[in-house]
């Protein structure tokens, strides 16, 4: 549920700093406005604060009643002795603004609004809600909410109704946009599993503080090790991609589930490649620039926000497996390719050592993952000890495939937990054995041990757990080898070179008011003259040399190949005359002569590799660019990137690299390889223009042929913004 996003005060900063949160999440005094033990939202929110350890000085409000909790109960928040930290709202939406307006007037620097009845109601709602960011603004207040189920601190306050056990103090930070799923599902879930985080917060309908904000204060906070998110929907998500770049610059992950893969409302588009971009890769593509992990579903977000806070850093993505169960070995082997997880052989001295013992009942030789056997289970740290002492791997799994409910669960756990507790590199206990006692009353071996490391059930949640890490380390490094977005946003500010472009609005333009866009961000284009009679595009065949190209030039008719207007292949004056009128007749069949600026005259250009680059535009990220094979290909393959500007170089080429193009490249027949360079530099310039120029709605430049001399554009459509 998202709101206005207004910024309130000390307003959002675009650098991706944090606001001050700490009132309200470590409030030393707090005054609930409509506290109430009859109310399920106040009441159950006092309880819970006051049963959860909370230290400081609670000031119920409510003029209905004189004593509530055993303490005076105030008629108004001006009536309140002190000025506190943090104003708990819980009355009618229509007394919301009033109050919050006070507490700012009072110079109370936090609001949580549980009140709901806003946007998410009607339209009455939507206007109190626009009041409410207003108010916030000029009171000098943040708000949290409205519509807030609350917030949690595990070691400071816990301000909400629906927590039903006492917090205890993780280094996981959960901001939610749904409010039940932050505390009834995601909390009860990981509490249930021996999982604990450091914050939780249901953000409402953030008409004040966003997501993006309770993302970059629990990225500086020491004690949170990951952040993790569930994602509806974001009002700016530029602000998003910076903070969240931050945080993983920092040394925070940020990992988050995002529903609704198809809620982009993209603008309708004429070129090809609006059409490639599809609804979801943009947030595919933020998520990925700025080192975001997007996970499916809870459970996977919570067993790879665990491996965040349970281990240090792997060193790479060399992993060791050890299974007692050859089928699970083999089954691990396969899901690691899946995920790029390095499965380096278990060879020299390592190999021997294992080779050497009884109880292994090996025959010749080891692999990787190693199946140890059920009789492996009795010399477990005899092969840890092994396999940890060999440098050529980063982190280590021990897949245990028996009973955990038994005697000699007993010992394997308790021998499991010396090797993770003691082992300089993360090592993984996956424990896929029987997991009910005979005993219901009894806590098993397994749940003891995952009591004090993390214990994973599911193959496949194990290794996502460590591919988690490993490529939370990869995006770390890649991200600090290249300029940060704020960087590259300010450096296309100070490009004086960059003209401001006076563009028409809301159509496509025509080659003249297109070429000077092109060349002042250096987008190569094939030589191009514009005739308006027979004689004159025979001029231009002959100054550009045969064989050419015509096509019309007509903002009305942005397809022209489908009418019609374009021919091919011209090698003498004779049949660039007779393609003059073809094309001119074809163009007027569907078009006034006032919308035909002309015709283009091109050479035609040499062999080469058919490419596609161009801005699409989406209603949420304003800009986005695409790249991948073009001409013919551009169907057959159906397959292209999609990059948010502004964007680095590094951004560029992994984005050429990661499709076919990059293969097309390198692997042409009877030619040489062509080098990628020069379609990333070409690709940089298209993202920096998709940046700046925020007039350009559409540009398509397909086919872009690139040829030994380097990547050319042999058609080009631009249309506006209205």
């Amino acid at each position: 549920m998202t709101g206005n996003g207004a910024a309130g005060p000390a307003a959002s900063d675009a650098a991706g700093r944090a606001p001050e949160l700490d009132p309200l999440f470590d409030p030393d005094s707090v005054a609930v406005v409509g506290a109430s033990p009859d109310s399920f939202y106040s009441g159950n929110l006092v309880d819970n604060l006051l049963d959860y350890g909370f230290d400081g000085t609670l000031y119920p409000v409510n003029p209905g009643r004189d004593e509530v909790w055993g303490r005076e109960c105030y008629d108004d928040i001006d009536d309140v002795p002190e000025t506190v930290d943090l104003a708990v709202v819980s009355v009618p939406r229509e007394y919301v603004v009033d109050v919050v307006q006070s507490a700012g007037e009072r110079g109370v620097p936090t609001a949580l609004v549980l009140t709901a009845g806003f946007s998410e109601a009607d339209e009455e709602g939507a206007e109190l809600e626009a009041r409410l960011a207003e108010t916030a603004a000029d009171a000098d207040i943040r708000v949290v909410g409205p519509n807030c189920i609350g917030v949690m601190n595990a070691r400071g306050a816990t301000l909400t109704s629906t927590c039903s056990r006492k917090p205890e103090p993780g280094r996981i930070g959960l901001v939610s946009q749904s409010g039940a799923l932050a505390f009834t599902t995601f909390f009860e879930r990981a509490a249930d599993r021996d999982l604990h985080f450091s914050h939780i917060v249901s953000t409402g309908n953030e008409a004040d503080l966003t997501l993006t904000d309770y993302v970059a204060y629990l990225a500086d906070q020491e004690t949170v090790d990951v952040v993790c998110t569930y994602v509806e929907g974001i009002d700016d998500p530029d602000r998003f991609m910076r903070v969240a770049e931050r945080a993983t610059r920092g040394g925070t992950p940020v990992l988050t589930v995002k529903i609704g893969q198809s809620d982009l409302a993209e603008e309708a588009t004429l070129s090809h490649t609006g059409s490639l971009t599809g609804s979801d890769d943009a947030w595919a593509a933020a998520f990925d620039q700025t080192g975001v992990q997007r996970v499916p579903d809870i459970p996977d977000l919570l067993s790879r926000a665990t491996a965040h806070t349970a281990y240090d850093e792997p060193d790479g993505d060399r992993v060791c497996i050890a299974s007692t169960s050859g089928g699970l070995a083999s089954l691990l082997a396969d899901m690691a390719a899946e995920r790029d997880l390095a499965l380096p052989d278990i060879d020299g001295e390592t190999e021997q050592t294992l080779l050497d013992m009884d109880e292994l009942l090996t025959y010749g030789e080891f692999h990787n993952p190693a199946d140890i056997r059920g009789y492996g289970a009795e010399v477990l740290p005899e092969i840890a000890d092994a396999v940890l002492a060999d440098d050529a791997f980063d982190a280590y799994v021990f897949a245990i495939g028996l009973p955990g409910v038994d005697e000699r669960a007993e010992t394997i756990a308790e021998d499991l937990e010396t090797i993770v507790t003691e082992a300089d590199a993360p090592v993984y206990v996956l424990w896929t054995g029987r997991k009910v006692p005979d005993d219901p009353t009894v806590t098993p071996p397994y749940a003891r041990l995952r009591e004090s490391v993390p214990v994973y059930e599911d193959p496949g949640r194990c290794l996502d757990a460590v591919a988690s890490t490993t490529r939370y380390v990869a995006d770390r490094e890649r991200l600090a080898d290249q300029p940060s977005r704020g960087d590259l946003a300010a450096d296309l500010g100070r490009n004086a070179d960059t003209p401001d472009f006076d563009l028409p609005r809301g159509r496509v333009l025509t080659w003249a008011e297109t070429e000077p866009v092109l060349d002042a961000y250096d987008v190569p284009v094939v030589e191009t003259r514009v005739a308006t009679d027979a004689d004159e595009a025979v001029a231009a065949a002959e100054a550009v040399g045969y064989p050419v190209v015509l096509k019309i030039d007509s903002p009305a008719l942005p397809h022209r190949t489908d009418i019609g207007a374009v021919e091919l292949g011209l090698d003498s004056s004779e049949r660039v005359r007779e393609a003059y009128e073809d094309v001119m007749d074809a163009a007027l069949a569907h078009a006034d002569a006032d919308d035909v600026a002309g015709v283009l005259v091109q050479p035609m250009v040499g062999d080469g590799v058919e490419a596609i680059l161009g801005v699409a535009p989406g209603d949420v990220f304003g800009s986005l660019v695409t790249v991948g094979p073009g001409g013919v290909l551009v169907e057959a393959l159906d397959e292209s990137a999609t990059l948010v500007p502004p964007f680095s170089r590094a951004d560029a080429r992994r984005a050429v690299e990661g499709t076919a193009l990059a293969d097309l490249l390198a692997d042409r027949r009877g030619g040489e390889a062509l080098p990628v360079d020069a379609v990333v530099d070409l690709l940089v310039n298209v993202g920096d223009l998709a940046a700046a120029v925020d007039a350009v709605a559409e540009l398509d430049l397909n086919p872009v042929v690139v040829t030994e001399d380097g990547p050319v554009a042999v058609d080009a459509l631009l249309r506006t913004r209205d």
